[in-house]
């Protein structure tokens, strides 16, 4: 199978470990922060609510250069992680630090809906009986949330594999490096004769697109179907 080429492979691979590693590492932090939005009271709730679903507000290439001015290595951020040899700055790490960033929203609201669709008499009976939060969130929260936090994996998994404006402000477009699909879609936009090259990534970005899209109506469907028969 030679459709792809040796540079679009190293596009798709490098964006599918992009993607992969930006929705493992932000899936605990949007759990933990669509719970507290749907279920805690507590001053700034509002003001983190507004953090969270920044991005999706701001022009992606500003998310980059505060993410520049935050974690390159001359940031309050990058410059301590750096002495400890962790550089996000023009590394694929940063590409997905970038890319987890603009997930974010879209992971937390998905996740947020469904805790918000458990009856919460259901987590205070077993509050009654003697459970812990923790216990509680773990036995009755979390097995009732997991389609919507599959969902929520899901659209942020499509989300950072077609992120770009602040991807390519952070890390650049380094061929190998940083290059994910659609900065090598732009990289082949600016050559004569890499149209086919850059409709050949486009088409991937469609398919993986539309079939990340259906799997998060699934796991709707069936979030709804749980919540229909409570």
């Amino acid at each position: 199978m030679d459709w792809l080429g040796p540079e679009e492979w190293r596009a798709v691979t490098l964006s599918l470990q992009v993607s992969f590693w930006a929705t493992l590492v932000s899936l605990p932090i949007g759990v933990f922060v669509a719970y507290a939005l749907a279920r805690w009271s507590f001053p700034g709730k509002q003001l983190l609510n507004g953090l969270v679903h920044l991005p999706l507000i701001l022009p992606p290439v500003v998310t980059g250069y505060l993410l520049l001015l935050t974690f390159g290595t001359r940031g309050p951020v990058g410059s301590v992680l750096a002495e400890f040899g962790i550089v996000f700055a023009f590394r694929w790490t940063g590409a997905a630090l970038a890319a987890g960033v603009m997930a974010f929203p879209l992971m937390v609201r998905a996740i947020r809906l469904s805790i918000e669709a458990v009856d919460p008499k259901l987590e205070q009976a077993s509050s009654t009986l003697g459970a812990s939060p923790l216990w509680v969130f773990l036995t009755v929260t979390l097995p009732m949330t997991l389609p919507g936090i599959v969902a929520g994996a899901i659209l942020a998994f499509a989300k950072a594999m077609g992120e770009f404006g602040a991807t390519i402000t952070f890390v650049s477009n380094i061929p190998g490096q940083t290059r994910t699909i659609p900065s090598a879609i732009y990289a082949f936009l600016q050559v004569p004769g890499g149209e086919s090259s850059a409709m050949k990534l486009v088409i991937v970005s469609v398919v993986v697109a539309m079939g990340a899209l259906l799997l998060s109506e699934i796991v709707g469907r069936r979030v709804a179907a749980r919540v229909g028969g409570q």
